[in-house]
């Protein structure tokens, strides 16, 4: 049965005055069940509040839009309280305890990919609250809590019950959360719009890639990201991971035209993205992307902390380091034919920016 590749928007699972959550469904996009890949955003109001939670997957935050605050509580370590703005990437492994706050104007939106695979449901993120009106302390006892927090029954029961909102809350201005700490962000978090750029043609875009070098923590969660800017009309290589890993891609904006080709040559994705799509590549197929006038974004996870691709266009492709006889043989051409494709994007790598 042939699997559907086309890209999907994310749709609202809950929310409330301080925002709300969204979440792509393994139902409606087949391949993150295929992939063991989660993908959900957290879109938060002013003063609004996602409540501290964990969940049963690591993952990749990627702050969209506005800024914030995030705590962060790693296993059996102390509270990082961190900024948090547009183009932050922050590596989330098994068993971290978060809460975000936006204090600020502006929609604050962070974009989470993730691996399922010791999920509950494949292809889809379970969140545990700790607090809330589904928090897991609604589900104990008071007796059992009581014990657990060696605290009187009265006491418990206010703790307990007195937050009758559900993951995501809307606070009163007297609330003051932490003030977050520059140091803290050390490890945790990196700005994929500042850092330093892994490619950067004129005219045919830039590319930031996380990995356990620039942030460390990728390295725990099981995932390399990238963030990738591509210039108007430009266009990037055909090319696919060569180390089976999967890549999910999320357009972050402007719009532009996808191919996908897989097993026999068959082209099995043909279609144009825009801002808000999620689209997945399955293992060793072949993608490509031309921008419109507008340009192209797109962030993507792949399921290796340290990924690798080939290109099968540009002067560091594969095709530049077979020999001449080779790729003779292989089109089955005349040299004369060869010479004109050898000579061909001898400066350009991975991005070809339009022709004047």
């Amino acid at each position: 049965m042939e699997i559907d590749l086309s890209p999907k928007l994310a749709k609202k699972v809950h929310g409330g005055d301080g925002g709300s959550y969204y979440a792509w469904a393994a139902s409606e996009l087949p391949m993150l069940r295929e992939g063991n890949i989660g993908a959900s955003k957290l879109a938060l109001e002013k003063n609004g509040f996602a409540l501290p939670h964990y969940s049963d997957s690591s993952k990749v935050a990627y702050v969209l839009q506005g800024s914030g605050v995030a705590g962060i509580v790693l296993p059996e370590k102390e509270e990082k309280v961190i900024a948090i703005k547009k183009g932050d990437a922050i590596a989330l492994p098994f068993g971290v305890v978060t809460w975000w706050y936006n204090k600020e104007d502006t929609e604050l939106v962070v974009l989470f990919l993730g691996d399922t695979s010791k999920a509950h449901k494949t292809g889809e993120f379970t969140d545990f609250f700790i607090n809330g009106s589904n928090g897991i302390f609604t589900g104990f006892s008071t007796e059992f809590v009581s014990r657990a927090w060696d605290l009187e029954e009265n006491v418990v029961k206010a703790l307990v019950g007195k937050q009758t909102g559900k993951g995501i809350v809307k606070l009163t201005g007297s609330v003051k959360l932490p003030e977050p700490k520059k140091e803290h962000r050390d490890g945790l978090a990196l700005n994929c719009e500042e850092a330093p750029l892994d490619v950067n043609i004129k005219n045919g875009g830039r590319v930031v890639v996380l990995n356990t070098k620039n942030l460390p923590l990728v390295g725990e969660v099981g995932l390399g990201a990238d963030l990738v800017r591509l210039d108007g009309s430009a266009m990037c290589s055909p090319g696919f991971s060569c180390d089976s890993a999967l890549q999910v891609t999320y357009i972050v904006r402007g719009s532009g035209r996808v191919q996908v080709v897989g097993a026999d040559g068959r082209r099995v994705l043909e279609t144009t993205v825009k801002g808000g799509n999620l689209f997945i590549v399955p293992r060793f197929f072949v993608v490509s992307k031309i921008a419109d006038p507008d340009g192209l974004e797109w962030f993507s996870i792949i399921t290796t902390p340290n990924p690798i691709f080939t290109h099968l266009a540009g002067r560091t492709s594969v095709w530049k380091a077979l020999s001449p006889q080779v790729l003779e043989a292989a089109f089955n051409v005349v040299p004369d034919i060869e010479k004109q494709f050898r000579s061909k994007r001898t400066s350009d790598e991975i991005f070809f920016p339009p022709s004047n």
